[in-house]
């Protein structure tokens, strides 16, 4: 086979798996909510309570969310723990942690951030604090209580500058409407690196007040 056609196979394969990919997301539980005002783009959502496993890591926020991923995806597949695996969720939340959202992040670097970072898992909603398995010491299960967020939905790769330029159009959008924020802006990513960015869904959310 020449050259030019084990590239288009390749590519041809590369689709395939990116499409299966966003099949399975797209197809993946995510956290129940009702919708109570939207504009393109732009929601006010009414979350139901969820309980979440979490971990945190300091350093560059790309390099933190790989990390808290890799961490939160060993606990929920059993990696390192007895017991059954735990069904994969959509989105992986990240945010730095609401008592250090005054000194941290800080901008370094070409736009990236450094500072402590939370990652978080939404556990699946048939999962009681009783029902899930014991995590290791560094991760928490933490139970949300019921909130109403703010969001902002986008394509692309979700990089700390698009995170930074959604955020601002979000907080516009919440001050035309005379909306309060409740807390520091929250990231979530619905897909996995495979997918092409223009079919990744990143969203940016803040609560409410």
């Amino acid at each position: 086979m020449s050259m030019k056609k084990w590239v288009a196979v390749g590519a041809g394969l590369a689709t395939l798996g990116a499409a299966v990919a966003v099949a399975q997301y797209r197809d993946t539980e995510t956290p129940a909510y009702s919708s109570i005002d939207s504009q393109g783009a732009f929601e006010l959502r009414e979350y139901e309570p969820m309980i979440v496993a979490e971990v945190t890591h300091t350093g560059e926020r790309r390099r933190a969310l790989n990390a808290g991923f890799r961490r939160l995806a060993a606990y929920i597949f059993a990696e390192d723990r007895p017991g059954d695996k735990i069904a994969m969720t959509s989105p992986v939340m990240q945010d730095p942690p609401e008592k250090i959202a005054m000194t941290s992040p800080v901008t370094v670097g070409e736009g990236d951030e450094t500072g402590t970072w939370r990652t978080r898992f939404v556990m699946p909603a048939k999962y009681t604090m009783e029902t899930l398995p014991e995590p290791p010491s560094d991760i928490t299960l933490t139970e949300i209580p019921a909130r109403r967020m703010a969001s902002v939905q986008f394509d692309g790769r979700g990089t700390s500058q698009d995170l930074a330029k959604m955020e601002g159009f979000l907080r516009r959008w919440m001050d035309e409407r005379g909306l309060e924020a409740g807390g520091p802006a929250e990231f979530a990513f619905y897909d996995a690196p495979m997918v092409p960015p223009m079919m990744r869904r990143n969203e940016v959310m803040i609560p409410v007040r």
